[in-house]
């Protein structure tokens, strides 16, 4: 359930970054930080536990970040 919450995220923000690029800046930064919560809480977790548990959140939000510049790469590219 996660992973599709996640994949969500993912594609509104590549849409919302094609049609609208520095609208979009703002709910980016939103969901980085809800995630980066959740990476320090994971983090807390005593040795490898907590680089286990922090992994997840770091993946999750550089996949955010990435499809969110995609949409952005994508936009400038139109001849509009």
């Amino acid at each position: 359930m996660v992973i599709g919450a996640i994949v969500a995220v993912c594609v509104v923000l590549l849409v919302l970054a094609f049609l609208a690029p520095r609208l979009s800046s703002r709910p980016q930064r939103g969901v980085d930080g809800a995630l980066e919560a959740g990476r320090k809480g994971g983090s807390k977790a005593p040795g490898k536990l907590g680089r286990l548990l922090q992994k997840p959140f770091s993946k999750s939000e550089h996949a955010v970040d990435r499809s969110a510049g995609a949409g952005r790469r994508g936009r400038s590219k139109l001849p509009l």
